[in-house]
């Protein structure tokens, strides 16, 4: 069944997601029409800018729309669920789902890519659009979590690495109660499974999972969220590399 693109862009609150087969409405806190044309306006500038510097694989700005900006703002509802605070968007690459999240939730967003290049791209056009509460940090994650401990209520990552792997990376960089919300494709149990399996090792506990099917009907996502609830019981972070290549699960 194909669902129609992105409502929110025609007034309504947001995409309808069909989830089970049945169209449901996801109750979501509504953009104005400033934060929606900031949101095209970002999406446009990155494609543009992506003719000089790899930001993405996509090159339609409908399809954009759907896989980037549709895809970024589906964990919405999980993110301000979470705790009042900064938002860390890990592995950001585009900008996505940082900089669309940080103009739907109004939350500080600090943006994280190990190329400077892609870091300096996304903010060139982030003050250009004169985008609000975004920075960004060009480095490894590792080292983020060395140098601002416990500093952020939520942490995004879309695309980046397996579950138990993106746990060891954000318990560090959380504050107690803080949450994580995974972008992951569907199939995720074996990768919920494995990650249940660290919760007392990483002092993280798992939430919930969310399943759905972005407007195009064919690209499914899981939204996942796990919660820092005690200090790991390892010392993190480890070394740079050593969660996606050495995972404790």
């Amino acid at each position: 069944m194909q669902i129609s693109l992105l409502l929110f862009f025609g007034g309504l609150s947001f995409c309808k997601a069909f989830q089970g087969g049945i169209l449901v409405d996801n109750e979501r806190k509504p953009v104005d029409d400033k934060q929606r044309q900031q949101i095209q306006d970002y999406l446009q500038a990155v494609l543009q800018t992506n003719n000089d510097i790899n930001l993405t694989t996509i090159h339609d700005f409908n399809d954009g729309l759907v896989l980037h900006i549709e895809d970024s703002l589906a964990g919405l509802e999980e993110v301000n669920s979470a705790p009042d605070g900064q938002l860390v968007d890990l592995g950001t690459g585009g900008g996505f789902p940082g900089a669309p999240l940080a103009l739907a939730s109004s939350r500080d967003v600090l943006l994280v890519d190990s190329t400077k290049k892609k870091i300096d791209a996304i903010m060139g056009i982030v003050n250009e659009l004169q985008i609000p509460r975004v920075k960004a940090y060009a480095g490894r994650i590792e080292e983020l979590a060395q140098e601002q401990p416990g500093a952020f209520a939520v942490a995004t990552a879309r695309a980046l690495s397996s579950l138990p792997s993106l746990l060891e990376l954000a318990a560090p960089l959380l504050i107690q109660g803080g949450h994580l919300v995974a972008y992951k494709s569907d199939k995720a149990d074996e990768e919920i499974e494995r990650a249940i399996l660290l919760e007392q090792k990483l002092g993280m506990k798992f939430l919930s999972c969310r399943d759905l099917v972005l407007s195009d009907g064919i690209t499914p996502r899981s939204i996942i969220v796990f919660e820092k609830v005690a200090p790991p019981t390892v010392k993190l972070p480890r070394r740079p590399g050593m969660a996606q290549k050495r995972p404790y699960a």
